[in-house]
Order: C-alpha cells, then sequence, then structure tokens
C-alpha cells in the first residue's frame, strides 16, 4: 500500500492513535528524530512544526516501533493498521 502524503491520510493515522491506548500530542520540541516516545505513559510527540508529510512519516514509524494493541480498534481501522505494516517508507 503506498503512502499517501495527503491531510486525509494524516487524518486516519491519528484515527489510529486516538482508538489506541497511546496518546498523541503536536507540541514545540528539540528532538532528534522529530518525535519523542514516553513509553511509560504512552504518549507520543511529534514536532509541531512539521509538515503533513513529516508528520505522516513520523506516525507510521512511531506505528512501527511501539506495535499498539489492536484490540480497541474499529474494523476499518484493524484492516488500515494491517496494510500499514506492510508499507516500507521511501525516504
Amino acid at each position: 500500500m503506498p503512502v499517501k502524503h495527503t491531510k486525509h491520510y494524516l487524518n486516519k493515522l491519528e484515527d489510529l492513535f486516538a482508538e489506541s491506548d497511546y496518546i498523541l500530542r503536536y507540541e514545540r520540541g528539540s528532538f532528534k528524530s522529530g518525535y519523542c516516545v514516553i513509553r511509560d505513559s504512552k504518549v507520543v510527540v511529534v514536532n509541531k512544526f512539521f509538515d503533513t508529510e513529516g508528520r505522516i512519516n513520523c506516525l507510521i514509524d512511531i506505528l512501527k516501533q511501539i506495535e499498539p494493541s489492536e484490540e480497541g480498534f474499529s474494523e476499518k481501522n484493524k484492516k488500515f493498521y494491517a496494510e500499514l505494516k506492510q508499507t516500507e517508507l521511501e525516504f
């Protein structure tokens, strides 16, 4: 599944985080990778100055690292997450 760098695609990724047990926040920071994952608190902080493409790439990278539980996902998001796990990012 190719990654689309659109606002709609970003909204789908944000919806995955909303249904997971992680909290997604966009904030200012000097993160070397552009984001920070606080595993104990289950909080993900992404640099708020990133454009849509940067946010999408960060969120996909984070989802592959944290591997959230799919128990709370809707059927639509389970399917989207399964496709997303097969996706390779191209920089």
